[in-house]
């Protein structure tokens, strides 16, 4: 599956069991469909990927030689989150994602949790995936030139995520909660988000032998997944 066509496509083309191409610009479709006319493994979706069904898309061309789908896509820069993490939190049955974003959008992708270059965005690529950046390009490489260098990276899917915890969507509000207001205390923004009173919070964070000083930035995945079994066990009972 691929968002943006042309080069890219008729490269996957030539190597893929099927490539189905979603492309909005309806300027494009005829485009397209003449050029890889001869190609019987091409179909072309005239719709924003947002709004597709992509679960029944993968489900319908799913055969005994194509078992998995892999997304490649050269994605809108302004949309990057928001198009990534639809495909990660639909749980799609998908082997990688491999996309060409800009530079430091991938930086903060691929970084470890807790690493300098991390946000909220990272604990969740590296709950569901394990990433990888493949190269750096720069803006010289297009005419004309962006004003922004890009990254291609691949998000290799996990068959489970990277941690067990009791509550996913209590795990990723707090890691919210944390880097919303990163200038605070993991005990004063968790005690913001009204998660727990403050006493709690501070008994929380003393049990898990976390300094309470310490900035939700700086923590690892496994250290938000123990905050998070920890408030589901004992803080919303």
């Amino acid at each position: 599956m691929v968002q943006d066509c042309g080069t890219l496509t008729k490269n996957l083309l030539e190597n893929a069991g099927k490539v189905i191409c979603i492309e909005l610009d309806t300027r494009m479709i005829n485009i397209l469909n003449d050029r890889f006319k001869f190609f019987d493994n091409f179909e072309v979706i005239n719709e924003d990927v947002l709004k597709v069904d992509l679960i029944k898309l993968i489900k319908q061309n799913k055969t005994n030689s194509i078992k998995k789908a892999k997304i490649v896509a050269n994605l809108p820069y302004y949309i990057t989150t928001p198009i990534i993490m639809k495909l990660l939190e639909d749980k799609l049955d998908i082997e990688s994602i491999t996309v060409m974003i800009q530079k430091e959008v991938a930086d903060r992708l691929v970084d470890v949790p807790g690493g300098k270059n991390s946000g909220s965005i990272t604990y969740a690529i590296n709950y569901y995936t394990k990433p990888e950046k493949i190269i750096n390009v720069p803006n010289t490489s297009f005419i004309p030139a962006p004003e922004v260098n890009s990254s291609v990276i691949k998000l290799n899917v996990l068959n489970k995520p990277s941690v067990k915890v009791q509550d996913e969507q209590l795990l990723f509000k707090i890691i919210k909660m944390a880097f919303m207001q990163k200038r605070k205390t993991l005990l004063n923004a968790l005690t913001n988000g009204q998660l727990a009173t403050k006493e709690e919070i501070e008994k929380m964070i003393t049990d898990l032998e976390f300094d309470l000083r310490i900035r939700g930035e700086k923590l690892s995945l496994e250290d938000f997944t123990k905050i998070t079994n920890y408030i589901s066990e004992k803080l919303t009972k």
